[in-house]
């Protein structure tokens, strides 16, 4: 059911079969996992295998266009095509990476104009990507709820119902200043979920017991990181799980994550169903809007 990692090099990282046949034992490591850490890793989780080579295959063939190619991609605001590779933290290491990102459901939301025309199957296959995807993540949300004694429905509606999904392509070349330079900076997700497919160049750490552990790649599995807004909606019962990205002096590592986010419009707060006197509410009522935003430029929220 769950594969723990060896610990005599790292405390273990949840590995969840999510196609164990007790699904009640299922939930309850999902749960589990949230509440402990916010992160865990997903095998045997429905999507098919075919369907994730074909995916990575059309984000590779984008990722090796003529940066010209690329950059006739639209951006705007966080989507579209951007690169990272000047970039400078204050005090703080070079990123070192480049990126596509664009909006793939509702459909009144997608600008086709954030896609690549390049190649000729990327839509099709980000499509269809995309319904898997939505079963995937509709099923963690309820699993989510049920676990905390909720309404199956809670913690979709609690995103505003009609969520707003995303996919990016995250590109990390080889770097040989490899100490000097991140991918991504440390950071919490400020979508629900986010879930991670990458090539087998390893990268991704997570921050537990005071240290970064590095995440381990399993052929076909799905990183799940849990974000603030789950932790908002929960009032603080389930977490959300620090993580970057890092790059590797010799390979290129690329990474798709797809993303939860919410309705821009809707109130983010803690479920009613979760405030007492006892348990008053931790967090101040925002838009998801508003959230992202401040959540974004480090402005404060609570």
């Amino acid at each position: 059911m769950e594969v723990e990692r060896d610990q005599h090099t790292s405390p273990p990282i949840p590995i969840i079969d999510l196609n164990h046949p007790d699904e009640e034992l299922v939930a309850r490591a999902v749960v589990k996992a949230t509440k402990e850490l916010g992160f865990f890793q997903l095998v045997d989780h429905g999507i098919p295998n075919d369907l994730i080579k074909r995916l990575k295959e059309v984000g590779t063939q984008f990722l090796e266009l003529s940066q010209a190619e690329k950059k006739a991609v639209t951006s705007e605001e966080y989507y579209g095509y951007n690169m990272n590779d000047q970039y400078q933290l204050e005090n703080g290491p070079q990123l070192w990476a480049e990126n596509l990102m664009h909006i793939v459901w509702p459909p009144s939301c997608i600008n086709f104009n954030c896609w690549p025309k390049n190649p000729t199957q990327y839509r099709e296959v980000v499509e269809e990507y995309t319904e898997e995807m939505k079963k995937l993540t509709d099923r963690l949300l309820r699993i989510l709820s049920e676990g905390l004694g909720l309404q199956r429905e809670s913690f979709k509606k609690g995103l505003g119902g009609e969520t707003e999904l995303s996919i990016a392509i995250n590109n990390y070349p080889p770097k040989p200043q490899q100490d000097l330079t991140l991918g991504l900076s440390e950071h919490r997700d400020i979508v629900a979920i986010a879930l991670i497919i990458d090539n087998d160049v390893p990268g991704l750490q997570i921050f537990k017991d005071d240290q970064w552990l590095d995440v381990q790649y399993i052929p076909h599995a799905i990183s799940v990181t849990i974000g603030d807004p789950i932790v908002r909606l929960s009032n603080g019962k389930y977490k959300s799980v620090l993580h970057r990205a890092t790059v590797n002096r010799e390979k290129q590592r690329i990474s798709w994550p797809f993303f939860v986010g919410s309705n821009p419009d809707w109130i983010l707060q803690p479920l009613s169903e979760l405030i007492t006197d006892h348990n008053p509410s931790k967090f101040k009522p925002i838009t998801c809007k508003e959230f992202k935003h401040r959540s974004f430029f480090k402005l404060p929220i609570d």
